[in-house]
């Protein structure tokens, strides 16, 4: 309510009065002023000059930011096991019985018998992806039993 009242004021008030208000919100020193002046003028290739020779010579970085708040999520990663309610089936090793395991990855899944057959002839595929962790210890169990090897990730 209170922004409401400055906007209003703000529209009815004198241009000099507006100025006067502006200046009091942002007064740079003369050093920061003359700095703003000059990236105004600069065209965007100078600009991204100028952020790579400040990094250098500073030795930072201007994606300091990003990488501090990606690092709490890297560390929430570490325990995703507890966390984690998506797993994917991957077929590690095929094993002596292929045909055995193209029935079983065409049963647990909507391939066709080619898209199976590629996925059998190239392990180290997704077989089923996103499911539960019950569900993919069934697959992963359905696998081993036709003679194939696989891991839940």
């Amino acid at each position: 309510m209170a922004d409401e009242k400055n906007e209003a004021v703000e529209t009815t008030e004198k241009p000099a009065v507006k100025k006067k208000v502006e200046e009091k919100k942002a007064a740079p020193s003369k050093n920061i002023a003359k700095i703003l002046e000059s990236i105004e003028k600069m065209t965007v290739l100078e600009m991204a000059e100028l952020v790579k020779a400040l990094e250098d010579k500073f030795g930072v970085s201007a994606a300091a930011p990003m990488a501090m708040m990606a690092a709490p999520a890297a560390g929430a990663a570490a325990g995703a096991d507890e966390e984690k309610t998506e797993w994917d089936v991957v077929l590690t090793e095929t094993g002596e019985k292929k045909f055995q395991v193209v029935k079983v990855i065409r049963q647990v899944t909507d391939l066709g018998l080619k898209e199976a057959k590629d996925i059998v002839d190239n392990p180290g595929q997704v077989v089923k992806k996103d499911v539960s962790k019950d569900e993919a210890e069934e697959v992963k169990k359905k696998l081993e039993e036709a003679g194939a090897k696989a891991e839940i990730k």
